[in-house]
């Protein structure tokens, strides 16, 4: 049975991947920094909530620790979604992006581009703001990929 794992420092749709999750009877790790409350995910029955340190990347190298094949991941960090499919699991945005190893190699580089161009004193705008059909969009694709892991 794969677990779901959330990468939960700024996570929009924990609570509707958590309810993905347990409507499949999956397990659920929260995983997030100190300044997160992570206890109002882990008195849920199936969730466990793994607190890390403030260091960067900490998260993520908590969640890939503890992969295995067939795990699916949420989170809108490009790297931890190239290490989960190197480690065969399974990846998908909080604005319903499944990712794929056949496009994660082109997006890492153009996120490299792109942090490149913010040094350079380049671009600064955020993503667009989050919206219901983002959530609801999510939730559909991650339907699709607890019930199709093949995707």
């Amino acid at each position: 049975m794969p677990t779901l794992f959330i990468d939960a420092d700024a996570c929009p749709v924990t609570r509707e991947a958590i309810a993905v999750a347990r409507s499949h009877g999956l397990p659920v790790v929260v995983v997030a920094n100190g300044t997160q409350n992570l206890e109002r995910h882990a008195s849920r029955s199936g969730v466990e909530a793994i607190r890390v340190s403030s260091g960067r990347d900490a998260a993520d190298f908590a969640v890939v620790e503890r992969l295995s094949p067939g795990d699916i991941v949420v989170t809108q960090d490009i790297g931890l979604a190239a290490m989960a499919i190197g480690r065969s699991a399974g990846a998908i945005s909080p604005r319903g992006r499944i990712f794929h190893l056949a496009t994660i190699d082109a997006e890492l580089a153009v996120r490299h581009a792109e942090a490149r161009l913010r040094r350079a004193g380049g671009r600064h705008g955020g993503p667009p703001k989050f919206t219901d059909e983002d959530r609801e969009h999510f939730t559909e694709q991650l339907e699709r990929l607890v019930s199709r892991p093949d995707l």
